[in-house]
């Protein structure tokens, strides 16, 4: 899928931003390592650090809504914690974030007179981010905020946003409220609301690290990164687990922990007969990582559960038997994802 050429609107308000982040703590040093990991991150070379420098020092600052549905606030548990130097702070100055129920100060009557000014005053201007699946049986009344339902408010805010970002594998595919047998009919984004223009960052969290290089891209570029069949940036679901996992040798050299703490598992052997679903799933956790890049699920000693694919919670499960063949070529399609197993 080819990127797609976005506009930030003119009305927007422009800032010097540097001088801001001094006063936070944030060194040019530091602010020039941002720009460099997100080139990293992104998959360009060193050389356009300079330019996503100057793209996030003079941007014009968009609208954000950020939106909760059925989840676990993981998503923005993991992007409030991307640091070093803080992506939350360089993208929340970056951003107008005008609602956030987890962030903001404002509750109830008054905190949703914020969302409605929000999108009432940046028409086709702002960014939406959606957080946790939406349900859509009996007219979506399983998830309510305000007395209106995720369903209608997702239709209202994603219908009128710039572009929409759906964070985390619930808000994308459906994630553990969609698993068999969904009692509540939980949907992701792109099946609730069709037709809109839309990012997938799944993954259970999703990656901190990750949202901040969309915006960076959107910032950058005036446009969204490329995606996959699936609207996941390619940037972070092109390759699979198991081709980057610094586990890969101990599989080459057919050395598998058979146990849990047993010697193999003490020696970061390979976790492929634990159940590890690495060679089943497309994201970049073992390159980015968590926690200002300490560490990933694998490396700490517990398999990938494969949590980025589409309705993994049907189709990767057991979690600790493993698969029955290993992948060596080809993605995963669409049609091997069925709603309900077999």
């Amino acid at each position: 899928m080819k990127s797609d050429d976005l506009t930030l609107g003119q009305e927007s308000e422009s800032w010097s931003l540097p001088a801001y982040w001094l006063r936070r703590g944030i060194t040019r040093r530091g602010f020039l390592q941002f720009c460099t990991a997100m080139a990293a991150v992104l998959g360009l070379p060193p050389s356009f650090t300079g330019r996503i420098a100057q793209a996030v020092v003079s941007a014009r600052r968009p609208v954000l809504v950020w939106l909760h549905f059925q989840d676990c606030t993981g998503d923005s548990e993991s992007f409030l914690r991307a640091t070093d130097p803080s992506a939350t702070d360089i993208i929340l100055d970056i951003l107008s974030v005008d609602y956030h129920e987890t962030l903001m100060a404002a509750a109830g009557r008054q905190a949703e007179k914020s969302l409605h000014d929000a999108i009432a005053a940046h028409q086709g201007k702002y960014l939406a981010v959606v957080e946790g699946a939406i349900p859509t049986k009996d007219n979506g009344i399983y998830c309510t905020v305000g007395g209106r339902t995720a369903l209608g408010i997702a239709k209202e805010v994603c219908g009128g946003a710039l572009a929409t970002l759906a964070v985390g594998t619930c808000a994308a595919f459906g994630g553990l409220p969609a698993a068999h047998p969904n009692p509540t009919g939980a949907v992701g984004v792109q099946e609730a609301v069709p037709g809109i223009r839309l990012i997938n960052l799944p993954g259970c969290p999703m990656n901190g690290v990750n949202l901040a290089a969309v915006v960076v891209h959107f910032l950058t570029f005036g446009a969204l990164p490329a995606t996959d069949q699936f609207r996941r940036p390619l940037f972070v679901h092109n390759d699979r687990i198991h081709e980057k996992c610094e586990r890969r040798s101990h599989f080459e050299a057919q050395e598998f922990v058979t146990e849990w703490g047993d010697e193999g598992h003490w020696r970061g052997w390979c976790l492929y007969l634990m159940g590890c679903k690495g060679s089943e799933t497309w994201m970049n956790c073992p390159t980015v990582r968590w926690n200002d890049g300490t560490n990933w699920p694998v490396r700490a000693g517990h398999g990938c559960i494969g949590c980025p694919q589409p309705y993994f919670w049907d189709r990767m499960t057991p979690f600790y038997t493993k698969l029955g063949r290993l992948k060596r070529t080809g993605a995963i399609l669409p049609e091997e994802f069925p709603r309900k197993p077999q």
